[in-house]
C-alpha cells in the first residue's frame, strides 16, 4: 500500500503552521504521531497533496495542572498518558484508557491531539473526554477558540473542529479527590478497538453515597457520548451491586447506537450494559 504522491514541509511554531495551511491553499494535512492519517493515505482513502509536519513545535507538548483543570498538550503521547504522575493522579480514566491504546508502537507514538481530531467511532479517549467535560483549545489564523468535547465529537470521522484550526491542546476539570476514574473496553478480537467502551469517574461521600459520577461511552455510536441516564440512576444512591446493575442497563439510552457487519445494534446494546456494569464495579465497587 502506497500513498498518492505528497509534499512536506516542517513547523517551528504553531504560527507557522498555520501560514503554511494557509499557502498551500487549505489543501494540507497536520502530520504528527501519523497513526489515524497514514493508514488512510495508504489505503489512498485521503491524497492530501501536502502534509505539514507539527511534531516538533514544543509549544504543543506539556502536561501542567493550571487551578483546577490538567491541560495537556496536544502532542502528548499515549505513553505518556499512561504514565505521567499528574495525570494518572488526576485523571486516572484517562490514564487507564491510553493503557489500551493500540499496540506499544502506536502508543509511543500516537497523540492525544490526533485521536481526538480524527473522531474514530471506536476510539477510546474521547470517551474519557466527554464524560468529563473536556475542552479542547484549537488555534486559527483569527485566534484561539475553546470547543467543548461534547459538542466536538460530530459522527465518524467528523468533527467541529475549524477548517483552518490546529488542536493545541485539551483541558480536563479535575474531579474531586474522593472520585476514582476507570476506563473498560470490549475490544474488536482483530483490531483492538473499541466494540463499546466505557468510562467511568465516580465516588461517594462519607456517607457512602454516590456523590460524583461521569459516564461516556465510545464504539457503540457514530460518535462519543455521555450516558447521563446511568448517571441520573446512581447519583444519591449507595452503590449496591443492584443499583450498579440496574443504573448499567441505561448506558445505550443516550446515544443513537450502530451496527455494523461484525456487531449488530441489539448486541451493542447488550454490550453498552455489560461494559458499564464492569467500569462501575470497578469505580465504585
Amino acid at each position: 500500500m502506497i500513498p498518492s504522491a505528497f509534499a512536506y514541509e516542517r513547523a517551528a511554531s504553531v504560527k507557522e503552521a498555520l501560514e503554511l495551511w494557509r499557502a498551500s491553499g487549505g489543501s494540507a494535512k497536520w502530520l504528527a504521531g501519523g497513526h489515524s492519517l497514514l493508514p488512510l493515505m495508504k489505503l489512498r482513502l485521503s491524497a492530501p497533496p501536502k502534509l505539514i509536519d507539527i511534531s516538533g513545535i514544543d509549544e504543543l507538548r506539556g502536561v501542567a495542572r493550571v487551578g483546577d483543570r490538567v491541560v495537556i498538550g496536544a502532542l502528548t503521547t499515549h505513553r505518556e498518558l499512561a504514565t505521567h504522575p499528574l495525570i494518572r493522579e488526576t485523571l486516572p480514566a484517562l490514564s487507564d484508557a491510553a493503557r489500551q491504546v493500540g499496540d506499544l508502537q502506536v502508543r509511543n507514538r500516537g497523540t492525544i491531539g490526533g485521536n481526538l481530531a480524527h473522531a474514530d467511532t471506536a476510539s477510546d479517549l474521547p470517551a474519557v473526554a466527554v464524560s468529563l467535560g473536556a475542552e479542547l483549545l484549537v488555534a486559527t489564523p483569527d485566534g484561539d477558540v475553546v470547543l467543548p468535547a461534547q459538542e466536538f465529537f460530530l459522527g465518524p470521522l467528523v468533527t467541529a473542529m475549524p477548517e483552518n484550526g490546529l488542536l493545541k491542546a485539551v483541558s480536563f476539570p479535575v474531579p474531586p479527590g474522593n472520585a476514582r476514574g476507570v476506563y473498560e473496553k470490549f475490544p474488536h478480537p482483530a483490531s483492538g478497538y473499541a466494540v463499546v467502551g466505557v468510562a467511568v469517574t465516580a465516588g461517594v461521600d462519607a456517607q457512602g453515597v454516590v456523590d460524583f459520577v461521569r459516564v461516556g461511552v465510545t464504539g457503540a455510536a457514530d460518535a462519543a457520548y455521555r450516558a447521563q441516564a446511568v448517571e441520573e440512576a446512581l447519583l444519591g444512591r449507595e452503590p449496591t451491586p443492584d443499583a450498579l446493575r440496574a443504573a448499567a442497563a441505561k448506558a445505550a439510552d443516550d446515544g443513537a447506537i450502530a451496527g455494523d457487519a461484525f456487531a449488530s445494534e441489539a448486541y451493542r446494546r447488550h454490550l453498552c450494559t455489560v461494559v458499564a456494569e464492569r467500569a462501575l464495579r470497578r469505580a465504585l465497587g
